[in-house]
């Protein structure tokens, strides 16, 4: 069991560095024997639920994998297979994160509504008793749910969403256990989730600041990170009419994500360049378009 656990956070780190298509692979292939493992041996009650909990967290894992490489259907397939496995094992903690990791590839997909149901659900089911980053990572998906299904009303449930979730975090410390799966939840991440909202609600002088800030103190190992979370910033100088700044944004975003197999990558590419159309006559923006066109 140890073993596999280890291989599980091993598979959380390579995601850190590498892209969806690097590693759809060997996720799959440990999702596959893990659940092989389940089906065809015999295990006391026990050994069991920690063996339904090792694969829901595979299944989180492999199913981001999955989307990352753009394979949305199986994504879902995994997603909810690890969120059957973790409502066997009663961990209701790690259901509400592949709970709301399916919101958000449903809310990211032009499934607006089902996204925020269940990113709304994935909160209310985990209860009070999560740890306080799991709130704060929960709270996050419920605020880019509001924010992508769109409205003055949504908006601002977004904007409240947000506050609750710094909120959640800030009550986060030494005496406080959290599953090592939450390892990447801190105040840099909720900083990424509030400027991606500013920037989606077309407030380009509460994004451009928050984007900047974050990306100077950002590993530059995580290269699919890091060009998406530039092409946000891309987005947000275009729409804040500095399309120079845009310009050369997204020659970066351009740059580093060419040799990366993350179809999320590509879709924020596609994303930056329409929305750089509208400023074509810009010498920059010009030169940026001819030359990938």
């Amino acid at each position: 069991m140890g073993d596999l656990q280890q291989r599980v956070h091993g598979l959380r780190l390579a995601d850190d560095v590498l892209a969806g298509g690097d590693l759809i692979r060997p996720a799959l292939r440990e999702l596959r024997s893990a659940v092989r493992l389940y089906r065809e041996g015999a295990h006391t009650g026990g050994v069991g639920r920690e063996l339904l909990r090792q694969i829901g967290e595979l299944a989180q894992i492999a199913g981001w994998i999955a989307s990352d490489a753009g394979q949305l259907a199986e994504a879902e397939r995994i997603y909810r297979l690890g969120l059957s496995a973790a409502r066997q094992a009663e961990d209701h903690t790690l259901a509400g994160n592949l709970a709301g990791s399916l919101a958000y590839q449903l809310s990211n997909t032009s499934r607006e509504v089902e996204g925020l149901g269940l990113a709304r659900a994935a909160l209310d089911g985990a209860g009070s008793d999560a740890p306080p980053k799991a709130r704060a990572l929960y709270l996050d998906r419920v605020a880019w749910a509001h924010t992508k299904a769109g409205g003055v009303e949504n908006a601002q449930h977004a904007m409240r969403a947000l506050g609750e979730a710094g909120q959640a975090l800030a009550e986060d410390g030494e005496g406080t256990e959290s599953p090592a799966w939450l390892y990447w939840v801190d105040a840099g991440e909720l900083q990424v989730m509030e400027s991606r909202v500013y920037t989606e609600l077309r407030r380009p002088l509460r994004a451009v600041p928050l984007l900047r800030d974050v990306l100077s103190r950002y590993d530059a190992t995580h290269t699919r990170e890091m060009a998406l979370y530039l092409s946000w910033l891309a987005v947000a100088y275009a729409d804040a009419n500095e399309p120079e700044e845009a310009a050369a944004t997204a020659e970066r975003v351009m740059r580093l994500s060419a040799d990366v197999a993350s179809e999320r990558t590509a879709e924020r590419v596609r994303v930056v360049l329409a929305r750089l159309e509208d400023f074509r006559d810009v010498p920059e923006v010009r030169a940026l378009l001819e030359n990938v066109a």
